[in-house]
C-alpha cells in the first residue's frame, strides 16, 4: 500500500470533488496520506478532513509564503493548541522561500527576517511537543540547512519536494533527516533528483505528490492528486531496480517511523 506523505487536501482546488479524489486514492492503493497546512485557517480545514478519514493525518504550521498572516508571537500559542489535536502528526509546512517576492508591507530584508523568526518559533514548538517537521525550501537551501541542523537530535525534518543531489543531502541524512521526492522524478529530465532517488538508501527517503501540484508522468500537466503517488512509486522502482511493492513497503515504513500517530 502506498503512502502519500505530502498532499494538500485542504487546497481550494479540491473543494469541488474531494470525496472523488479520496475514492480514487483508495482505489489506487494509497492507504495513508499526510496533509500539510499552510496557515492557521488552513490547518483547521485540514483537521476537519482528517477527522473523517482514518488514513489521513495533518501537519500544522505556517508556510513561509504565508507568514504575512501572522505577526508578533501570540500566534504560536494558537498553533500549539492545534498541534495537540490527535490527528496532528508533524509541524509543517514550514521553512524558507526566497523565490517569491515579498508581499505588500515587507522589503526583502524584512521578509527574510520574518520568515526566519516564524521558522525558529515553529522549530522550537516541534521540539517542545516531540514532533518532527515538514520543510519547504525554495532558493534558500543554505539558510534553511543552517537553521535546521542545530536542531538535529531534538527533531527530524523531511526536506519535501527534493530536487538536489544526493551529495548535497547526505550531511542531513547522516543526522537523521529525510528527503522526499515528487513526480518530478518521473519527468524526462528530472535534474539531479533523478540520480538522487536512484542512489539514496532505503530508510532515508519518502514519496509524495505535493498535490495539486507536480503531477507525475503520465498525468503531467494535469491537476495532481494523491492517487498519483502510485505512478511515482512505479517509476522510482524502475530507477532503483526494485519492485513497486518493495518501494511502497520501504517508503511507507520510513514514513510510519517519521510521522507521529500512525504506529
Amino acid at each position: 500500500m502506498f503512502f502519500d506523505t505530502h498532499t494538500h487536501l485542504g487546497s481550494h482546488k479540491f473543494d469541488g470533488d474531494l470525496a472523488d479524489i479520496l475514492s480514487r486514492a483508495h482505489a489506487a492503493g494509497v492507504s495513508r496520506m499526510m496533509v500539510p497546512a499552510t496557515d492557521l485557517d488552513n490547518a483547521r480545514k485540514c483537521l476537519a478532513i482528517a477527522e473523517k478519514e482514518p488514513g489521513v493525518r495533518v501537519a500544522v504550521g505556517i508556510h513561509p509564503c504565508d507568514v504575512d498572516t501572522v505577526s508578533g508571537t501570540a500566534w504560536i500559542d494558537e498553533l500549539r493548541e492545534l498541534a495537540r489535536h490527535p490527528k496532528v502528526a508533524a509541524i509543517g509546512e514550514i521553512g524558507l522561500d526566497y523565490f517569491h517576492a515579498p508581499p505588500e508591507g515587507f522589503d526583502l530584508t524584512g521578509w527574510k527576517a520574518h520568515q526566519s523568526l516564524c521558522l525558529r518559533l515553529q522549530l522550537d514548538l516541534a521540539c517542545e511537543l516531540g514532533l518532527n517537521v515538514v520543510l519547504h525550501q525554495r532558493e534558500s537551501w543554505d539558510d534553511l540547512v543552517a537553521m535546521v541542523m542545530p536542531y538535529s537530535g531534538r527533531l527530524r525534518g523531511v526536506f519535501h519536494c527534493y530536487t538536489g543531489t544526493l551529495e548535497q543531502a547526505q550531511p542531513l541524512l547522516d543526522q537523521g533527516h529525510l528527503i522526499s521526492f515528487t513526480g518530478i522524478v518521473t519527468f524526462k529530465n528530472p535534474g539531479p533528483a533523478g540520480e538522487a532517488v536512484r542512489m539514496v538508501t532505503d530508510g532515508h527517503y519518502m514519496l509524495e505528490t505535493d498535490a495539486p501540484y507536480l503531477a507525475p508522468v503520465p498525468h503531467r500537466g494535469q491537476r495532481c492528486e494523491p492517487a498519483y503517488v502510485a505512478d511515482t512509486a512505479r517509476a522510482v522502482a524502475v530507477l532503483r531496480g526494485q519492485s513497486p511493492e518493495e518501494v511502497a513497503h520501504s517508503t511507507s515504513r520510513t514514513a510510519l517511523g517519521f510521522f507521529k500517530g500512525y504506529l
